[in-house]
C-alpha cells in the first residue's frame, strides 16, 4: 500500500467505489464502519442520485442523516461507465438531543457495568459472552441504574444467541450535543452471532441518558462523555 492508498484508507469520512452494477470496488476503514449499519444498495442509490449527468465530478451539499451518521456533503466522480466513485462528508455533530438528561448520573467505570451485567446473565445462559474494551477510557457520568437496564434488555433480547459481542469504545469524530454542548461518544455495541430483526426492539424513555439505536444483529447505545 502506497502512501495515497494508505492516506485514503485512513481518512475518517467514508469513500466507496462502486461498479456500475452496484457492487462494492472498494471502501476504507470508516465506509466499512458505515456499511455494518446501512445496506449497501441505499449507499449506491445515495450515489446515483447525487451523480454528475456526464462524466466528472459534482459535489452537493446535503443535510442527511443515516442512523447515528451525519453528513453535510457528497462528492460523487462519474469516471467511465464502469465506475462511480463517492464520498461522504461527516458533520462534527451525530446527533442534536438536547433532550437527554445528564440527571442522576454519577462518575462510574463504565467496565463494572457491563462486567457485572455479564456476570448476572451468564449464570442462567449458554451464550458465550466476548468483550472488547478499550481500556483507555477513564470513569465518566453514567446512570448506572439505567444503563444496566437497558444493557439487561438488550442481553435479553439476544438470548437465543450462541455468541455476544460487547464492544466498549470512544468514537472518533462523532459528538453528542446536549444544551448547547458538545460532548464525545462513548459507544457500547452489543452484536448477535445471529441475524436478529433489531428493528423489533424499542427502548424509550423521556428522561434517558443515551440514545440507543440498532440495525440488523447489533444494538447499540451511544453516551455523553461527560467527566465532570
Amino acid at each position: 500500500m502506497n502512501f495515497f492508498e494508505e492516506w485514503i484508507e485512513l481518512d475518517l469520512n467514508p469513500i466507496i467505489s462502486f461498479s456500475s452494477s452496484g457492487k462494492i470496488i472498494y471502501s476504507n476503514q470508516e465506509a466499512q464502519f458505515l456499511l455494518s449499519r446501512i445496506k449497501q444498495k441505499e449507499l449506491f442509490d445515495l450515489a446515483l442520485k447525487y451523480a454528475p449527468q456526464s462524466f466528472g465530478v459534482e459535489t452537493s451539499y446535503i443535510d442527511l442523516t443515516i442512523k447515528n451518521y451525519s453528513f453535510y456533503a457528497i462528492t460523487v466522480k462519474y469516471e467511465n461507465e464502469d465506475e462511480l466513485h463517492t464520498k461522504l462528508y461527516k458533520s462534527a455533530m451525530v446527533k442534536k438531543h438536547s433532550k437527554l438528561s445528564t440527571k442522576n448520573t454519577n462518575i462510574t467505570n463504565i467496565f463494572t457495568l457491563v462486567d457485572l451485567t455479564i456476570s448476572t446473565k451468564k449464570i442462567k445462559s449458554p451464550t458465550k459472552f466476548i468483550k472488547n474494551y478499550d481500556p483507555s477510557i477513564p470513569e465518566f457520568k453514567i446512570n448506572a441504574n439505567e444503563f444496566i437496564k437497558v444493557l439487561n434488555l438488550i442481553y435479553d433480547f439476544f438470548s437465543d444467541s450462541s455468541i455476544i459481542t460487547t464492544s466498549v469504545i470512544l468514537k472518533i469524530g462523532e459528538y453528542i450535543k446536549i444544551d448547547g454542548k458538545k460532548h464525545s461518544i462513548i459507544s457500547v455495541e452489543v452484536l448477535s452471532n445471529t441475524k436478529e430483526y433489531t428493528e423489533t426492539f424499542n427502548y424509550k424513555d423521556e428522561n434517558s441518558s443515551f440514545i440507543v439505536s440498532s440495525n440488523e444483529n447489533k444494538i447499540t447505545v451511544d453516551l455523553p462523555f461527560v467527566l465532570k
